[in-house]
């Protein structure tokens, strides 16, 4: 999502997962949010585990959704319902339906037009991908997932199996950074470097618009 002037002193909880690269989606947040502070005066912004799972679901006004990566996929999903959504989509997550698990959740929970956007993760260019796991991936998604790297062997192109998640929620993608996380500078990756370190998406909507 673009930030669309969201003032990040709105927020009261920033909610994070265990992250296990699977299907899992987590409701958090309040239904009511704390007094804003007078002009000046110092807020407290408060770190809540969620627990295990790779999705977290919200529609409350004063949380943040947050999900760490590091070559896999971070996807902000938002409705005009103010219902909103972070999903950390590895290939794994995505074979169980992470991306469709957590769009299903919004519609639960009331969102109607839901739309995704990408973040940055590794491109097929650089995710050398085993033959048989990738014609699994390829027998849910279709061949536009089969990718090839720079090299010329075998690899899975991450964002457009994200699009196909997508579509096959019913989602609307709208345009995210497409920035590849393997070798553009910047970035977290583990498959590339072993990088320790993570790139957080954080989601939050302001007013029922989602911004991150």
């Amino acid at each position: 999502m673009t930030h669309r002037g969201a003032h990040p002193a709105l927020i009261d909880e920033v909610h994070w997962l265990q992250q296990v690269h699977g299907a899992t989606v987590v409701r958090a947040g309040s239904d009511t949010r704390a007094a804003r502070p007078a002009d000046g005066a110092a807020r407290t912004i408060t770190a809540a585990f969620a627990g295990q799972g790779d999705a977290l679901v919200s529609s409350a006004p004063a949380a943040c959704l947050a999900v760490l990566t590091a070559d896999c996929a971070p996807v902000a999903l938002g409705s005009g319902e103010g219902v909103f959504a972070a999903v950390h989509a590895g290939w794994r997550g995505l074979m169980e339906g992470v991306v469709q698990e957590a769009v299903g959740a919004m519609r639960a929970m009331g969102a109607t037009d839901v739309v995704g956007a990408l973040g940055p993760c590794i491109h097929p260019g650089c995710y050398e991908f085993g033959e048989d796991d990738l014609a699994r991936v390829v027998g849910r998604y279709g061949s536009g997932v089969r990718g090839g790297t720079a090299a010329g062997r075998p690899g899975l192109d991450l964002p457009a199996t994200v699009s196909a998640a997508l579509a096959a929620s019913g989602a609307r993608e709208i345009p995210g950074m497409g920035a590849c996380t393997a070798c553009s500078p910047g970035y977290f990756s583990h498959r590339a470097r072993g990088d320790a370190g993570r790139q957080a998406l954080l989601v939050w909507t302001s007013d029922g618009t989602p911004v991150g």
